[in-house]
């Protein structure tokens, strides 16, 4: 399974390190077809820049960042949640197919709108990817349980020790009591 990472992330980041190396470089020609969803996005969150070609730039250099992250293997699951999260402002900037009227337009966006959607599963499914080792909520599950096991048995063990203590107390109570003269 290890080569097959090792091909497929590659092959899964090459679109978004070509598309954010080529946006990056011109985002201008992207501008109109984003300033739509980039306001949209801007004025929901406060802290983005209310410049729709600053946030092409930031959206290209974020791909481009986290495509090479993926491709190189480092950090794939949070690169890979990442590009999916690019991927989405992306798309309905870019394949709004249900805005176009010519309907040879109309074909190629729901194409590439298609081809996103894929990628943004074939991205999900990287994200979720722990390579064939228990996810990290497995292991605080497996951790905490373990830790309430250890909590018990040594409650056990003390409360054993414990008893025995009181019953030993006991019965040297006892060996004195009938050593000493009745009366």
């Amino acid at each position: 399974m290890a080569i097959l990472r090792t091909v497929a992330r590659p092959l899964l980041a090459s679109v978004f390190i070509s598309g954010g190396l080529r946006t990056l470089r011109d985002p201008h020609s992207v501008e109109a077809a984003a300033d739509p969803v980039a306001q949209s996005l801007a004025g929901r969150v406060p802290q983005l820049p209310d410049d729709t070609v600053r946030l092409v730039r930031i959206n290209s250099a974020v791909q481009l960042g986290a495509g090479v992250l993926l491709a190189a293997g480092r950090f794939p699951r949070a690169s890979a949640l990442t590009l999916a999260a690019t991927l989405v402002p992306t798309t309905l900037a870019g394949q709004a197919w249900w805005k176009t009227d010519d309907s040879d337009e109309r074909a190629r966006k729901r194409a590439q709108f298609s081809k996103n959607l894929s990628l943004f599963g074939g991205l999900l499914i990287a994200a979720a990817d722990t390579h064939g080792k228990p996810s990290l909520a497995y292991r605080s599950r497996a951790a905490a349980t373990a830790g309430g096991r250890s909590v018990r048995k040594a409650r056990h063990t003390m409360g054993t020790a414990l008893s025995e203590k009181a019953h030993g107390v006991r019965s040297a109570a006892d060996a004195v009591r009938d050593h000493l003269p009745a009366g």
